[in-house]
């Protein structure tokens, strides 16, 4: 018997190129994750601006996931990722806002305006 080796076929100008991609997108991401670190402990920004910075970074730090790491964007066959994705978002939105909902719906069918009163007064909190 003799043994053979399999043949792997790579293509060493895609590797250097894929190997900085990795480099870049690590990079940002650190940068992406330290920054809201910053603004949170320093107390640079206050109130609303800094619950807008925070949702800045975090969709900049998921831009950053999707293109560098999972390669979104990157090929040429038929969008299937993408479609994916998208779907999963989709899945994603529903569940989210249809907890809420129900979260919503059953405070205000279980408690009453009557009853909140009758607790308040009952517990003296005014």
């Amino acid at each position: 018997m003799s043994k053979t080796t399999p043949v792997v076929s790579t293509h060493p100008s895609s590797q250097p190129a894929e190997l900085r991609s990795y480099v870049i997108g690590f990079m940002l991401s650190i940068a992406l994750t330290i920054l809201p670190f910053y603004l949170v402990v320093s107390d640079v920004a206050t109130g609303n601006l800094r619950i807008g910075l925070l949702l800045a970074c975090a969709l900049a730090q998921l831009a950053v996931q999707l293109r560098f790491f999972i390669h979104l964007g990157h090929d040429e066959k038929p969008h299937w990722n993408r479609l994916v994705l998208l779907f999963a978002a989709l899945v994603v939105f529903i569940v989210v806002v249809g907890s809420l909902w129900i979260m919503n719906n059953l405070n205000y069918h279980m408690a009453p305006h009557e009853v909140k009163e009758y607790i308040k007064h009952e517990e003296a909190i005014y």
